[in-house]
């Protein structure tokens, strides 16, 4: 019962974050490349998602399209 105060104003310091990262890293130091890039993918699929960009078509982009092809058959 004494204990429970306490725990309430305890916060990791240095020391302990260094621990808790090497730990983390040895579990998951094989997997962690892909966790990072699909953590990556994730925060740029929400950004486009708070800015509004779709990956359907949309007006403008079928007129880029349009000179490319054109460009090509030069």
């Amino acid at each position: 019962m004494f204990a429970s105060p306490l725990l309430a104003f305890w916060s990791p310091g240095p020391m302990e974050l260094l621990i808790v990262g090497v730990v983390v890293l040895l579990l998951f130091g094989n997997r962690l490349p892909s966790v990072m890039r699909s953590l990556g993918r994730g925060v740029v699929e929400f950004k486009h998602g708070l800015s509004g960009i779709d990956d359907a078509p949309s007006e403008n982009s079928g007129g880029s399209g349009g000179s490319k092809s054109d460009s090509d058959s030069e």
